[in-house]
């Protein structure tokens, strides 16, 4: 009986220990991200070099560098001194667009998306489009380079445009709605 109990205190006790920390078996020096992180600095030089140089072959157009890291040219400008307005959040714009690679090779040709009604930083659009919008006037039409990343970036449009294509959009903008307007209307 007393050794049944000794047994029995000897189990209560060792049972008391407190847990160990479970260590991982392997150990990530995290140089996946940072091989990561070199491919796509690597990626963005090679498409922003390709954009320069078709800029730089291309003398009909006077391209501009936007702030987001794209650049554009206008192929129709607002001649109106008194059409000032871009849109800002909230507003509500009517616009069509085509899409190509850099080289000019149609993706998406004129005609072949619909119309789009699009409430600026809203919905969802791509990040290059979606900045693009916010630097044109009524009745602008403007092409736009953009990197991959500006554009659909690792994963494509999950249709015609694949992982990592820079492209050449070109965007006529027909009306903006201010939100303003968008409130007395509603």
């Amino acid at each position: 009986m007393k050794l049944k109990l000794l047994i029995l205190f000897g189990i209560a006790v060792a049972s008391c220990k407190s847990p160990e920390a479970r260590y991982p078996v392997t150990q990530s020096s995290g140089s996946y991200i940072n091989e990561s992180a070199q491919r796509n600095k690597d990626l963005l030089t090679q498409e922003e070099e390709k954009i320069q140089l078709i800029i730089a072959e291309d003398s009909t157009q006077n391209y501009i560098a936007s702030s987001n890291n794209f650049w554009y040219y206008y192929n129709q400008k607002s001649t109106d001194s008194t059409n000032t307005v871009t849109p800002n959040f909230g507003d509500v714009v009517v616009f069509d667009y085509s899409i190509s690679t850099l080289d000019g090779q149609p993706i998406y040709a004129e005609g072949e998306k619909p119309t789009r009604e699009y409430a600026i930083d809203q919905e969802k659009l791509f990040s290059g489009l979606r900045e693009g919008l916010k630097l044109m006037k009524e009745g602008e039409t403007v092409t736009f380079l953009f990197p991959s990343y500006q554009a659909f970036g690792y994963y494509g449009d999950k249709g015609k445009i694949g992982t990592n294509v820079p492209l050449k959009t070109k965007v006529t903008l027909h009306s903006i709605k201010t939100e303003t307007d968008n409130e007395i209307n509603n």
